[in-house]
């Protein structure tokens, strides 16, 4: 019988809450049309995306806490955009610290400022750090609200089994065992997925020799909130050190270790206090009293799983991808990865759309996460030299750094960014995208722009498809309009936005001229078409497209 911790984790700046274990269904059954394995951040905003597209999902989590330590700490401007669409922005700005510069040392000299993009049309920086077990507990209070969702705290997967038109899970609890049956299973259970391996599936990628040990600790620093990464400290001769300041006087040491090293002597008292006072030291802060809160070690993976649906069972996050930490890739991918997924199984829950929508969600985000291994795995060969080979090239750029200015730009750590869908199948077969000289293209997010104050384009988005119309609501044609109340009767949502020649912002930022153009924009914010001149059969190829209905 499953018996989770019923003691609260320990922080020094965060009240951990214990929830009650859930009780087993009456009758020792349940079914549902979604069942959501793992409650982190990615299970959670899944959770709530396909609740807020009408479909009632249950959410399992083994444990009765959010995870423990700051885990995950930095999130981009698109995934603030994604978190937005559920109402969890507000609580991220309200606690977190935003910032857009990241500074490289070689030894004690600073050799590279990155300056991420930022300008009066964004919502957010590009950057906000938040420690994710707050997140969670944010994510939670909205859970709660949510009343197509049942978070069932202390239960653990412990089979699966595929029953052809669903899902037949065995559910261990503190009261006992039952049997919950779905449509639908979304595993997002981490990167030691139960899911996973009760599949028996296996990741495909790289996993790399360096360790790093993450270490949280409460110290005050008069520094601002900017990434700092050091290459060959004095301290740490060959390995390098990460940096990042975290709300509640929090800051993040990772610091490379040692070949040979084991993490119970890396996690030694003396082993964590030698190397964080030595760092102290590096930055101008010997002696500063410190704190540690939470610890541990990690080793760097570019892996992915070769298809993210397997039957009836899809999967999100670490569950699907492990990534590492440089470039703040993982949550961030896996936000994306919900947003991708959700309005697609919503669809496919009811009934508007069949499974080729679901496939068309595996090679979507399977192709990002290739694309992000290769990124990632460049920037670990860079941080963690896997051979004698690629040590002596990353020792040479850090030497010629020094006099070099050409060689600077070496250093940027190329963040998490949004992935352009470009070759996707759900793209219109005959639109414009070619005659754009500027804009989103086919394919990509949408842009956001500041349309007064405190109003943004990228606020209001419908729930299913929007058509963005350039022009005055007069003249949109009779026709076109029809054609999108026939798609509505079909049970698909499709907005109408007219964006008025007075908005000159936006028809600047999407490349348009003249009126009568219009662009179309997935649920999840990505550009599905655009046309200079948009018909109802243009329309009606362009949503049969993205419906995967073609």
């Amino acid at each position: 019988m499953h018996q989770p911790s019923t003691e609260p984790r320990r922080s020094i700046y965060h009240t951990y809450r214990v929830h009650p274990a859930a009780p087993v269904p009456a009758g020792g059954t349940d079914d549902a049309p979604v069942v959501i394995v793992g409650a982190g951040p990615i299970g959670l905003v899944t959770a709530l995306d396909l609740a807020q597209r009408g479909v009632r999902c249950v959410l399992l989590e083994s444990e009765l806490q959010v995870s423990e330590g700051s885990r995950a700490i930095v999130f981009t401007r698109r995934s603030m955009e994604i978190l937005q669409q559920v109402g969890a922005d507000a609580a991220v700005t309200r606690q977190g610290l935003p910032w857009r510069f990241g500074n490289s040392f070689y030894g004690t000299r600073r050799v590279y400022r990155m300056e991420a993009p930022y300008d009066a049309h964004d919502r957010f920086l590009p950057m906000i750090n938040l420690q994710q077990q707050v997140l969670e507990e944010a994510l939670v209070e909205l859970i709660g609200a949510q009343p197509r969702v049942a978070l069932r705290w202390g239960h653990r997967v412990v089979g699966v089994r595929d029953t052809g038109d669903g899902v037949a899970l065995e559910v261990d609890t503190p009261a006992g065992a039952y049997t919950q049956r779905c449509g639908w299973l979304v595993a997002c259970d981490g990167a030691r997925s139960a899911v996973r391996q009760l599949q028996g599936l296996k990741m495909e990628g790289d996993a790399y020799e360096g360790r790093f040990v993450i270490a949280d600790i409460r110290v005050d620093l008069p520094l601002p909130t900017e990434r700092l990464a050091y290459f060959d400290p004095p301290w740490n001769r060959g390995n390098t050190v990460l940096m990042h300041r975290e709300p509640h006087g929090i800051w993040r040491v990772d610091y490379q270790l040692p070949p040979g090293e084991t993490p119970e002597q890396a996690l030694a008292p003396e082993s964590l206090k030698a190397r964080i006072d030595a760092q102290l030291a590096l930055i101008g802060a010997a002696g500063a009293p410190w704190m540690l809160d939470w610890s541990s070690v990690y080793s760097a993976r570019a892996m992915t799983l070769p298809a993210y649906l397997n039957g009836r069972v899809l999967y999100c996050g670490d569950a699907a991808h492990l990534l590492p930490i440089f470039g703040v890739r993982g949550a961030n991918t896996g936000f994306q990865d919900s947003q991708n997924l959700g309005w697609k199984l919503a669809l496919v829950v009811q009934g508007v759309a069949g499974r080729a929508l679901l496939d068309t969600y595996s090679t979507e985000r399977v192709a990002a996460a290739r694309e992000i291994v290769g990124e990632a795995g460049r920037s670990t060969r860079f941080m963690t030299p896997p051979t004698r080979g690629f040590r002596l090239l990353r020792d040479a750029t850090l030497s010629l750094s020094l006099t070099q200015e050409f060689v600077r730009p070496l250093f940027h750590w190329r963040t998490s960014r949004p992935h352009e869908y470009l070759a996707s199948p759900l793209n219109s077969p005959e639109d414009d995208d070619r005659l754009f000289d500027a804009g989103p293209r086919t394919g990509a997010p949408m842009v956001n722009v500041r349309l007064d104050a405190d109003r943004y384009l990228m606020d209001a988005r419908a729930a299913g498809f929007t058509l963005l119309w350039f022009g005055t609501a007069e003249a949109l044609p009779a026709d076109v309009a029809d054609a999108a109340r026939a798609w509505r009767a079909r049970g698909v949502v499709l907005e109408l936005t007219c964006i008025d020649p007075g908005q000159a912002d936006v028809w600047q930022r999407y490349g348009v001229r003249s009126g009568g153009a219009a662009y179309l924009l997935r649920p999840d914010q990505h550009v599905c078409a655009r046309w200079f001149a948009v018909t109802p059969h243009r329309l009606d190829r362009a949503m049969r497209a993205a419906l995967a209905l073609a």
